[in-house]
């Protein structure tokens, strides 16, 4: 996976130490086309790096917008154009240490978003595949990836903050 240049150049000053970077999550459905009314279908990628399926997450660029971020990695992850409709949750994730050592922690802002047009296909090289699942019918996902869909798929105005 690519890693953003201003990270390449933080890595310069810093090293591996811990790093703390904004991130978007775009938890992205449309109506199941064969579903009962009111049904509805997510938008997953399975991660090229650890083969995980989630939801289209990616690092905020240095200035932008999270909920701008959200719409830029669903066009760049699976070449999908979305709208994004409300702030679901935002948490703190835990440190990630990659394999050569760099660490990392996220502050994750987790979106609903409604896909608008596009059909979804692997459009970069940071995922292997991209899909439209029922609810019913989703891939093993991580708990906190689980969590992040409940999250954007509730029926609640205010964001929630995860402790």
């Amino acid at each position: 996976m690519p890693i953003p240049d201003f990270i390449v150049a933080l890595r310069r000053k810093v090293g591996t130490d811990e790093l703390w970077l904004p991130a978007a999550t775009a938890v992205v459905t449309r109506p199941a086309p064969d579903g009962p009314s009111g049904a509805v279908e997510l938008l997953l990628v399975r991660r090229a790096d650890n083969g995980a399926w989630t939801p289209v997450t990616g690092i905020v660029d240095p200035g932008e917008e999270p909920a701008v971020a959200a719409r830029r990695e669903a066009l760049e992850e699976a070449g999908v154009t979305i709208r994004v409709d409300r702030l679901a949750s935002v948490a703190t994730t835990d440190l990630v240490t990659y394999p050569n050592g760099d660490r990392t922690r996220y502050l994750d802002h987790t979106f609903a978003c409604t896909w608008l047009e596009g059909e979804a296909h692997v459009a970069d090289d940071e995922s292997s595949e991209v899909g439209w699942f029922t609810l019913d019918a989703l891939p093993p996902l991580s708990a906190e990836m689980r969590g992040r869909i409940d999250a954007a798929l509730a029926d609640e105005v205010a964001a929630r903050f995860v402790r």
